[in-house]
């Protein structure tokens, strides 16, 4: 019986702190933001030349050595056969 007393007090509690702190959060001033640091860096120039795109694109050869033929398919139905009444 006291066990289930102290988790009931103990979860109140703990929904009791999370509202707290939640509502803390949502009073709370904004914090003001901090002038950062700005680092200016050189003149990047970037040289470079376009390549043409490829118009025909070539592919390796597949070769099928072997085609599997299914004319069957083998279906276990010993178990719904048990299940009829």
């Amino acid at each position: 019986m006291s066990d289930h007393l102290f988790s009931a007090v103990l979860t109140f509690s703990l929904l009791a702190a999370g509202t707290v702190a939640v509502g803390s959060e949502m009073v709370a001033p904004a914090p003001v933001a901090k002038a950062s640091a700005v680092a200016l860096l050189p003149t990047v120039t970037v040289v470079g030349k376009r390549t043409a795109a490829a118009d025909v694109v070539t592919l390796p050869t597949v070769v099928v050595t072997g085609r599997r033929q299914v004319t069957s398919v083998a279906i276990d139905d010993t178990a719904r056969d048990s299940r009829v009444q």
